[in-house]
């Protein structure tokens, strides 16, 4: 699994009204719902209220390029500009891919 952590920073709120839109408009329901998408989900962290944490979770490569390829990414972009939105990405890969680093977790 690829993890994709998207911060979204604006100001005056527009971050979580962003957030709020992709709710709303049923945008987030429709990507979970892509073959591939294994999480969607929005946070606000506690010490930043001007961002908005997106972890977006994909079964594989494959499964993010054809997101990017679709429609919905027209949408984002669309409410990203109207929002005015910066963002920054960090991606990683799951540790259950990793059977090395597996053996220091505690289930």
């Amino acid at each position: 699994m690829i993890t994709v952590n998207l911060r979204y920073t604006g100001t005056n709120g527009s971050a979580k009204a962003f957030a709020q839109e992709m709710i709303s408009s049923g945008t987030v329901e429709a990507i979970r719902k892509e073959p591939g998408n294994c999480r969607y989900e929005y946070y606000i962290p506690l010490d930043d209220p001007e961002t908005v944490l997106l972890i977006d979770a994909w079964e594989n490569q494959e499964a993010i390029d054809l997101h990017h390829a679709s429609p919905m990414m027209a949408t984002i972009a669309k409410l990203r500009e109207k929002y005015d939105l910066h963002m920054t990405a960090e991606r990683f890969i799951s540790i259950q891919d990793n059977e090395e680093d597996a053996k220091f977790l505690r289930k």
